[in-house]
């Protein structure tokens, strides 16, 4: 087992961290049985060495050692709320003595009352219901099964550099390297370029002209492939994993308008941007500023209950409930709004509204995060570009500002991502857990992250990127 001792820094370990009893013996376990019999995603099983995770609170997680780690991944982008969030424990709890599971054709108390707060959020008013599922691939799955049958047609619509999960569906629809050995052409998937400036598609020199230039792609590849056929067109309101592009104002209002004039679905994506991540209930508000930015289906997962008990779901306009009012829905889930789940989403989307939780993160974003990155990439010639809203950013990482030569090649392995390995190492060495993808490193912590452990995260940051380019 690697060790990722934090290394001794000249920064003040934040009052707020934790100084949990370290239990070596624990944790070596731990590691000796995972490697033994666990098999672990999107891995080649034997040169992984994980980091063992005995705890965490807050925005914190410790190991076996009793390291702290200050946690900047949000782990997969779902711990909105932190760790340990003692309304959403305590609810859990409650549920499991109550009721801790049911089949799914019964109504339950959690199940009724987290579809009522989920409506309440939606972004609009065309929405009425929502059908639960596991996780996000699945939510995925079920929309564009209900896109494919209210519309009668079978072309979906997806962008590259985006993220969907991954099962069959929503892996055809993703345009990142992990679909090219699970892709076969059979799931009806057209894939197109998306706005982003700094990597423009389009030679566009503005983000008005790369809004018009997306945009006119979009309806162009509508035109070729023949509206008629065309059920839905998948997006994520903002990209994650792929790089938290920010879509410029008006192209979310556009992509609403070509839905509308060719009689497509807008299915929008708001499994990692949703629920608070960006600083509102749902990024697709961002571009909202006139009421006319509505979807037609919006999925979600993690942040509605910061991942505590997996959940899902499709929220499901009024004129797609009405296809299946008479008509039975050919999807189902043995576990679709289980108890334990949905109490957990009620306890957190409550405490995010009472403890304003996703203002926070929209004042973390205006305040902190978008100021500070921008001064930390005045001190590193390897950031290319600093983007995002709310507590959701993407550092873009280059060898050259001028030509925006990636710091390491697209999909890199081994030898060619040895750059970006050696910042996840540079991180973990000083407590800092990062989200580290292609040639970008992710800042997405818990949306109620204190400021000064904000802070904390930040100069850890700064120095890593300074170990990094001095060993380039």
């Amino acid at each position: 087992m690697t060790s990722t001792r934090p290394e001794q820094t000249e920064i003040a370990l934040p009052a707020t961290a934790p100084h949990p009893q370290a239990d070596p013996a624990g944790a070596r376990r731990t590691y000796e049985l995972d490697r033994a019999h666990v098999f672990h995603s999107w891995s080649a099983q034997a040169a992984l060495d994980p980091l063992v995770v005995a705890g965490g609170r807050g925005s914190w997680v410790w190991d076996g050692d009793g390291k702290a780690y200050l946690d900047f991944s949000g782990q997969l982008v779902f711990t909105n709320i932190g760790f340990g969030h003692p309304k959403v424990v305590a609810a859990i709890q409650e549920q499991a003595a109550l009721l801790a599971t049911v089949a799914p054709q019964h109504a339950n108390a959690a199940r009724s009352e987290a579809a009522r707060l989920i409506v309440e959020r939606a972004p609009g008013d065309r929405f009425s219901h929502v059908f639960f599922t596991n996780g996000g691939a699945d939510a995925i799955e079920n929309a564009v099964r209900m896109a494919r049958l209210h519309t009668g047609r079978r072309k979906i619509i997806s962008r590259y550099r985006s993220y969907h999960g991954n099962t069959t569906t929503a892996i055809n629809l993703t345009g990142d390297p992990r679909r090219w050995a699970n892709d076969y052409g059979a799931e009806g998937v057209v894939h197109v370029f998306g706005p982003f400036l700094y990597r423009s598609a389009f030679h566009a020199t503005s983000e008005q002209e790369e809004c018009e230039r997306a945009l006119a792609h979009l309806e162009q590849t509508i035109q070729l492939e023949g509206p008629s056929t065309i059920a839905a067109i998948v997006l994520e309101s903002i990209p994650g994993t792929a790089g938290i592009m920010v879509p410029p104002p008006g192209y979310l209002r556009g992509v609403r308008e070509l839905c509308d004039r060719y009689g497509i679905l807008w299915i929008a994506d708001e499994v990692m941007s949703g629920f608070g991540r960006a600083g509102r209930w749902f990024a697709s508000e961002l571009d909202d500023a006139d009421g006319r930015t509505e979807p037609d289906l919006v999925t979600f997962a993690k942040g509605v209950n910061s991942g505590y008990v997996p959940l899902g779901g499709v929220i499901v306009s009024r004129a797609v409930y009405e296809t299946f009012a008479t008509r039975p829905f050919p999807g189902g889930l043995t576990y679709s709004g289980h108890p334990l789940a949905c109490a957990a989403a009620v306890a957190a989307i409550t405490a995010m509204t009472d403890e304003g939780i996703v203002e926070n993160a929209d004042r973390l974003g205006r305040e902190l995060f978008g100021p500070e990155l921008a001064e930390l990439a005045e001190r590193h010639p390897i950031v290319g570009e600093v983007r995002g809203a709310g507590a959701f950013w993407a550092l873009e990482l280059v060898r050259d500002r001028a030509t925006r030569e990636p710091l390491v090649p697209y999909n890199a392995t081994g030898a060619a991502n040895a750059p970006m390995a050696a910042l996840s190492k540079a991180c973990l060495r000083r407590g800092l857990l990062p989200f580290v993808n292609g040639s970008r490193t992710h800042v997405v912590p818990a949306l109620n992250i204190p400021d000064d452990e904000a802070r904390y995260g930040l100069a850890l940051l700064d120095e890593a990127l300074a170990e990094v380019e001095a060993g380039l």
